[in-house]
């Protein structure tokens, strides 16, 4: 027991308790793989329902195998979240079950050099990494006006300090997405919302493990030697994996982070400090 400023004594949930996401609904998009598998996992040992999200349908079946040991509810939809309409459709159909907890995860991580993008290219990852996060979010907010939620966004280090080559595209779509998690604590924290980012950095996924091997492969010195001086600034030593990042995602979502609103934490090994 501890007690408040008024000398009243406050019953204070146990560890357990305040980790547990038991009797709650959460929707991850980009489930089928990486940091969004392994949020799902995370979220399903807590205890929570899943509903999972993204346009790789073998993929979130994959995702389902990986967590059929808890029992929880366990729902899978394909949509493409490029297209506003699909996403609209989908939070506006009568069967579906609005959750407690949103985590906008899905996001692609195309390189191309900034002189050759086109209109075609940007709008693309623009739509997917940003414009389908506005709408995720306003979707939920709306759909739970009078209960309010959590939301926790994840973002990049890109988004901070523009590192890598040939990406900043990506490194727009992202600082969109600081911007976004920042407005929407700031206009919504008092109506029961509570809204976080995440910075992911040098995390070690299926995506970024094909980057690495394609980039020997094809003796890209370019991206080798960015690879190697991003890792001489990871002041913790090593790369991260998908897992670390999902542990801090559960943090964020349950009532042991009760208090932290409009935070966007760093997940990079130091990365950022150095």
């Amino acid at each position: 027991m501890e007690r408040n400023r008024f000398g009243r004594n406050i019953k204070l949930k146990n560890i357990t308790d305040s980790i547990s996401l038991k009797g709650k609904t959460s929707l991850i998009s980009g489930a089928s793989s990486g940091i969004g598998r392994s949020i799902s996992y995370r979220f399903a040992e807590a205890g929570s329902d899943l509903i999972l999200v993204d346009i790789n349908e073998d993929g979130l079946k994959d995702t389902l195998e990986c967590v059929k040991e808890f029992d929880c509810i366990k729902k899978i939809y394909k949509i493409d979240l490029s297209k506003k309409e699909e996403i609209d459709r989908y939070w506006f159909d009568p069967d579906f079950i609005v959750p407690d907890i949103i985590i906008n995860n899905a996001g692609i991580y195309p390189f191309k050099d900034y002189l050759k993008v086109d209109e075609v290219f940007y709008a693309k990852t623009l739509e997917v990494n940003l414009h389908s996060v506005f709408w995720m979010c306003q979707n939920f907010i709306r759909r739970r006006a009078k209960k309010g939620g959590v939301i926790v966004n994840i973002a990049s280090i890109e988004g901070v300090i523009p590192f890598k080559e040939d990406m900043a595209h990506y490194s727009i779509s992202k600082s969109g997405v600081i911007a976004l998690t920042r407005s929407l604590a700031r206009d919504y924290g008092k109506k029961g919302f509570r809204v976080n980012g995440i910075l992911p950095g040098a995390i070690k996924t299926p995506g970024t493990e094909i980057l690495i091997k394609t980039a020997i492969a094809k003796l890209q010195f370019n991206l080798i030697k960015t690879s190697r001086d991003f890792s001489s600034r990871l002041t913790i030593g090593r790369w991260g994996n998908s897992d670390e990042v999902a542990k801090v995602v559960l943090f964020l979502s349950s009532d042991m982070a009760s208090y932290v609103h409009g935070a966007i934490i760093p997940v990079d090994g130091g990365f950022l400090s150095a």
